[in-house]
């Protein structure tokens, strides 16, 4: 496939995530206008945690990981019916993991809140186990989006999964607007109950969005546990080793929420706001270009075609790096204008908006390792190898909490995020090695060349933003926010492309997709 076509269905997950991810900040910047950082949305936080760590361990990244490489294997090898078989058992597992998942959460809905975050005080406590026992049953209802998923990107549908997720994030927006200005006017623990009622009903309209494309695709569905059937197997013993590895890395996830904890009130608040801006670029990008190059990286390996696989992985590599790299430069030097113009507002004051803007800036860091390890774990997954990721992140993940226990003595709230950034480099450095090993050279001369010319590129850009940041201060956030981060976007745009980067010419069009000026 060349370069351009290799490009096409990541950039419509990107279009999805984005749209996805643009409504969130929306979501954001509501819930922090009602909320701020008061216990009410410490509670919130945590009592998402959970349900968002089983959506992660039973849902899109591990059954993605396991499902799609079997799925697309039987698709290219055209062994259809056998593939409709193994997407209903699949699908018919998920729907009793998720009613079974969903009771018990709401039985141990105080177990689960002391396991979140011990260091609550007892009013926070409480508001956050009510909010576990509504919040809980989402997570099943979300792991029943992840097989929509699977099957939707194996069949190179790949927009509209991503951006399913928009209806969860409209729910919210709604309902606060709803019962926290139009009706009631709402506040405190009666509007943080009814947006975790909205919540709930958005995952279930995610969901049913996806659900008639996905058996459109896939063929009829019916009810089977026909565990024998072709792939079934593979899946299982596959899926295993991956629900490990994501559930060390939301080990990792629980930690850094039971220490915020410990750090008062907004502890938990200030992760969650600087966690949701960090994770943009990796979705946008990291992500993006990982769940589009899984089923081609999985043809591939059908087809033993490792140059192929090598190439793949590197063209990902660069394209990660292009757009990272200078998102990880804006957080973590005009960081500041970011969080001002999206979150400040209302119950969210200028101080919050500095504590916000330094966990940001610690994030920042390690987010080009953070969204490259997703396209190499991929890599990974493609060639039948799902021990090497679950080593590495068993590793990684404490040395990670090692080093934010150490550095939350020093630096607070940003210290957590301090450990996970330098924590994901040994993630990426381990993966890689393991990686290259059986593949070869992924990231060539080429590769080094056009990632120097992004960090050489957002270099210029970051110090011209700071010059005209200094220069041109008006004292207005949303003001400010214009100037300095569209400087930072034309210097780069415009550097990138006088030095003829690849990805820069093709995404502007500079290049037609093959390659040709």
């Amino acid at each position: 496939m060349k370069a351009g076509a290799r490009g096409r269905p990541a950039g419509r997950v990107a279009a999805g995530i984005f749209l996805t991810r643009i409504l969130g900040l929306v979501r954001e910047r509501v819930f922090a206008h009602y909320f701020g950082s008061g216990h009410e949305a410490d509670a919130f936080r945590a009592a998402l945690r959970i349900p968002n760590i089983i959506r992660n361990l039973l849902g899109e990244g591990t059954l993605a990981a396991s499902f799609i490489p079997v799925y697309a294997s039987m698709l290219e090898r055209d062994e259809e019916d056998a593939a409709r078989r193994l997407s209903s058992v699949v699908a018919s597992l998920l729907v009793i993991v998720a009613v079974v998942g969903a009771t018990l959460g709401a039985v141990l809905a105080p177990i689960i809140t002391d396991l979140v975050a011990l260091g609550f005080d007892d009013p926070t406590r409480d508001l956050t186990i009510g909010l576990v026992r509504i919040l809980f049953p989402m997570a099943g209802v979300m792991i029943l989006s992840a097989w929509c998923l699977g099957v939707l990107n194996t069949h190179r549908r790949f927009f509209l999964s991503y951006a399913a997720p928009t209806l969860w994030n409209i729910a919210q927006i709604a309902t606060l607007l709803a019962f926290g200005t139009w009706f009631a006017g709402w506040r405190g623990t009666e509007l943080i109950t009814a947006l975790a009622w909205g919540a709930l009903l958005g995952s279930v309209l995610q969901v049913l969005v996806q659900l008639p494309a996905a058996i459109r695709v896939a063929g009829a569905l019916r009810w089977t546990l026909q565990l024998g059937a072709p792939g079934v197997g593979t899946v299982l013993r596959t899926w295993f080793p991956v629900v490990f590895g994501a559930g060390v890395w939301q080990i990792s996830s629980l930690i850094d929420t039971q220490l915020g904890s410990f750090t008062g009130t907004g502890g938990v608040a200030f992760l969650g706001y600087a966690q949701l801006l960090a994770i943009l670029p990796v979705s946008l990008f990291g992500i993006s270009v990982a769940a589009a190059a899984l089923p081609e990286l999985s043809r591939d390996a059908a087809t033993a075609s490792a140059e192929a696989t090598k190439d793949r992985l590197g063209d990902g590599a660069r394209r990660v790096a292009f757009f990272v790299i200078p998102s990880a430069f804006v957080f973590a030097a005009l960081g500041s204008h970011v969080v001002g113009a999206l979150f400040q507002t209302g119950s969210f004051d200028v101080t919050q908006t500095e504590v916000v803007t330094g966990v940001l800036a610690a994030y920042a860091i390690g987010l080009p390792a953070q969204a490259s390890v997703r396209l190499l774990t991929s890599g990974h997954y493609a060639l039948g190898d799902t021990r090497t990721p679950v080593r590495v992140a068993a590793v990684t993940v404490v040395l990670a909490a090692g080093l934010a226990v150490t550095f939350m003595q020093f630096l607070g709230v940003a210290g957590i995020a301090l450990g996970s950034a330098i924590a994901a480099y040994v993630n990426l450095l381990l993966n890689y090695v393991f990686l290259e090993r059986r593949t070869g050279p992924i990231v060539g001369r080429r590769e080094r060349g056009s990632i120097v010319m992004t960090l050489g590129a957002s270099l210029v850009a970051t110090g011209t933003a700071l010059v005209v940041e200094r220069a041109v201060s008006s004292g207005q956030v949303l003001v400010d926010a214009v100037v300095v981060l569209g400087t930072f976007g034309v210097v780069y745009i415009a550097t990138v492309v006088l030095l003829k980067h690849p990805d820069a010419q093709e995404v502007f069009r500079l290049r037609a997709p093959d390659g040709s000026s």
